[in-house]
């Protein structure tokens, strides 16, 4: 690992180090970079100390989805709108992916499923309640484009539907077979990865002016040049990777000697830390009455999640799964609940501080169950 690491850093570019270097004196959450080196460093001197490896994993993680976050949209910016729309979708959730990944190809398939669910619960009742909370503490009514909203809310909504099927079929009187839900599932998956698909020809190309912004707030921040870019995007990516392999082995240990079950962690603590940048654009859009961003960041992720996401872990699950993963999500009625609420505070096109106080409160009740849920729950 260590070889890799040193590697990974030989390949960035002066300009990049620089680029780095400056932004991180701008952005105080990148300063937290410092525990990558750390908590790898660990992990080779004390593979046993799973606690530890675990909480420095999770702080070693929230600096390097803000740089993948920062990369990509600087990427985006430099390549035109159209691709530039496509590299955001596709690697805005590259984190909880490769998290994923790691726990795909370690058989924990709970941990998979949670941390899938709960990156969509999380993006669409605290990033966006939190979205509408801060911006309006600072500004009395904010605007958005409704029918982006609603379109990334109808997504959802379709996705949460599929993703629902697979578990309502296995709760029937006659259950059917395993084989019977892995073709199904499979199906499924196949289906939402179209949809999402013709849903980014249909934003990005077809009806792209139905989805112009409300005219609010500051110009975005200059974005990095493309070779920048593109360099931190490729070793960024590689470091997650080590970190999520990290994290996903301390995590089962971890998660009993800090009483918690391997669903809070996953709903909760990846989908928080895997999100944690995406969180802070969203959070400072709202602050400067970009509202439209912070709704797109929010609903748009969360669509992308379970469009996207979700049914390439379950193709990829017959390559490098230990055997076939469902998508049967037992969380699915918080799923379909988050999408309701999402729906109906985003249907008007106006925000205020307390729609966000609703969202965030329907979020913590989510919480505060899976954290009391016995270990053995929805397994």
């Amino acid at each position: 690992m260590r070889n890799l690491e040193e590697t990974s850093t030989g390949a960035l570019p002066r300009s990049a180090v620089g680029t780095i270097l400056t932004e991180a004196r701008r952005t105080p959450l990148f300063v937290l970079i410092v525990f990558v080196p750390v908590v790898i460093l660990l992990e080779q001197i004390s593979p046993e100390a799973h606690t530890w490896l675990f909480l420095l994993s999770i702080v070693a993680i929230v600096p390097l989805a803000a740089m993948l976050s920062r990369a990509t949209e600087s990427v985006a910016a430099r390549t035109g709108d159209a691709v530039g729309g496509l590299l955001n979708a596709t690697l805005g959730n590259l984190t909880e992916l490769v998290i994923s990944l790691a726990a795909l190809q370690a058989g924990q398939y709970l941990l998979v499923k949670a941390s899938i669910a709960g990156a969509i619960v999380t993006n669409t009742l605290f990033m966006l309640g939190g979205a509408f909370l801060v911006g309006g503490l600072k500004h009395h009514v904010q605007e958005f484009n409704r029918v982006n909203a609603r379109f990334q809310a109808s997504l959802l909504f379709l996705a949460t539907i599929a993703i629902l099927v697979p578990s309502l079929v296995s709760e029937a009187d006659q259950a059917p077979t395993g084989a019977f839900s892995q073709q199904l599932s499979l199906g499924l998956a196949v289906l939402l990865i179209a949809v999402y698909a013709l849903g980014m020809l249909f934003s990005l190309r077809t009806h792209r002016e139905l989805f112009a912004s409300v005219a609010h707030g500051e110009d975005a921040e200059t974005s990095w040049p493309l070779s920048v870019g593109v360099a931190v995007l490729i070793v960024v990516t590689l470091l997650v990777a080590m970190v999520s392999e990290i994290f996903v082995g301390s995590v089962q240990v971890a998660a009993q000697h800090l009483g918690m079950t391997p669903a809070f962690v996953g709903f909760i603590v990846v989908a928080l830390v895997g999100g944690a940048a995406e969180m802070t654009s969203a959070f400072s859009a709202a602050r400067a009455n970009r509202l439209d961003l912070s709704v797109g960041i929010a609903l748009g992720s969360a669509a992308q999640i379970a469009l996207f996401v979700a049914p390439v872990l379950v193709l990829l699950s017959y390559f490098i799964g230990p055997e076939p993963m469902s998508l049967q999500f037992w969380p699915g009625a918080m799923m379909l609940i988050a999408t309701m609420a999402a729906t109906l505070l985003s249907n008007g096109g106006h925000a205020a501080w307390y729609a966000g106080v609703m969202a965030l409160a329907v979020y913590a009740i989510f919480g505060f169950t899976l954290f009391i849920l016995p270990p053995g729950a929805g397994q």
